[in-house]
């Protein structure tokens, strides 16, 4: 197949990028930047806007499908440059697989699209989307992912995955953001529960993308469907965020922050950044304290019958992985 990247050049698309690269198809990256890493590769790279409706058709031209990874994540904005991306972006990917009769489209959602400040204990895809929205990200995420469900039918087959905390070598969010917060002495455990939460290693959410690119076709079991994506091995909070610590070579963290006191700070933050009109994310926010403080795993069923997914890398070699890559990263930086 030719297929479309949308954010080729991120931790996930890259990693997508060059799955595709790997057995045989011919790839196109969309992204705002250029990567020579993914030319070199055998992919080809195109820039370009998602907000862009122009660009967008033009990078479709002649393929045969597309993977929309590309979008505004973090929890700090304007609503709307989240809209802007996430939403607009995404009508304009759907409008261009119309254009060009495209038949494939498999979208990369997120689980906060129904998390509704309370634990998530194994739910499954049947979990509604909440009435309110703690963020502008789950919330245009949430838009984006109705539409493009909506848009499934006789001649463009969608697919919505829902990855929660892909981590892994080349991580440029969850690792460097704990270790960093580690680092500045200000990383702390929220809540007094042990808060199961599962997360998906980087190999495995590439995997899962695949797979639901090479089932997904119009009339198709999958098609017009969303899917749970993880490791399947839910595990504390604390523990999740140690076993981070100790492949980034730091000690393990127990300090805690009463969970009133963390989502209570967060919505101070969030009032005090928005007067002095600051951009740069505050230390805290009412949605990520609720979502340290809470459980998050899921029901992979729909994901194993449908999809065959398994993850292939377990846990604990995903975290000798990651080690490795901090140490050697931590010696070229050296």
């Amino acid at each position: 197949m030719k297929v479309l990247v949308t954010g080729g050049g991120g931790f996930l698309g890259g990693a997508i990028v060059r799955l595709l690269l790997e057995r045989g198809d011919h790839v196109r990256s969309f992204a705002r930047s250029d990567y020579p890493g993914l030319r070199q590769l055998g992919a080809e790279v195109i820039r370009g806007d998602l907000g862009d409706s122009n660009a967008v058709t033009n990078a479709a031209d002649g393929c045969d499908a597309i993977v929309h990874v590309a979008a505004k994540a973090g929890v700090w904005g304007s609503y709307e440059s989240y809209h802007s991306a996430n939403v607009i972006g995404t009508q304009h990917i759907i409008s261009a697989a119309h254009h060009h009769k495209i038949r494939r489209l498999v979208y990369t959602s997120s689980p906060s699209v129904v998390f509704a400040g309370k634990d998530q204990e194994n739910v499954d895809e049947s979990a509604p989307y909440p009435e309110d929205f703690l963020a502008f990200y789950p919330h245009t995420k949430a838009i984006a992912e109705k539409a493009v469900l909506e848009a499934n039918g006789s001649e463009l087959a969608t697919v919505a995955l829902r990855p929660h905390l892909i981590w892994g070598p080349g991580d440029p969010h969850l690792v460097p953001r704990v270790l960093d917060r580690a680092r500045a002495g200000r990383l702390r455990i929220i809540g007094e529960q042990p808060c199961l939460v599962d997360s998906v290693y980087i190999d495995n959410a590439a995997l899962a993308h695949i797979s639901a690119l090479d089932r997904v076709s119009p009339g198709s079991r999958v098609a017009g469907k969303v899917y749970f994506i993880s490791q399947g091995e839910p595990i504390p909070m604390r523990d999740l965020l140690n076993r981070i610590l100790q492949a980034g070579g730091m000690p393990a963290e127990d300090r805690r922050v009463p969970t009133w006191l963390a989502y209570a700070g967060g919505w101070l933050l969030e009032v005090l950044y928005k007067l002095l009109q600051r951009e740069d994310e505050p230390p805290m926010t009412r949605f990520v304290a609720k979502q340290l403080s809470t459980a998050h795993y899921f029901d992979l069923t729909a994901a194993r019958t449908d999809l065959d997914y398994h993850p292939s890398i377990t846990m604990d070699e995903g975290f000798i992985r990651l080690q490795e890559w901090l140490m050697k990263k931590g010696q070229s930086n050296g």
